[in-house]
């Protein structure tokens, strides 16, 4: 398991972090879901055999959310 987080820009309001966190969420080998409003950050937990921080990055960018930077760690 792997730790992802996402540095995002083009989050306006909390509806936005709803939408995010709810497309994410809906992915198959992610885990707690966490949308920062503030930070402009999402933070989750992957099964990285099941999906990749690449594809979480374009799930949120076909929201139309800048991914500015991919952080990735151990679990």
């Amino acid at each position: 398991m792997k730790k992802v987080t996402l540095k995002l820009a083009g989050m306006t309001c909390p509806s936005c972090m709803t939408k995010i966190q709810t497309a994410v969420s809906q992915q198959k080998g992610v885990q707690d879901v966490k949308v920062l409003f503030n930070a402009e950050k999402v933070k989750t937990t992957i099964d990285e055999g099941i999906i990749s921080a690449e594809q979480i990055s374009q799930v949120v960018s076909q929201l139309g959310y800048s991914v500015e930077k991919i952080t990735v760690k151990e679990a």
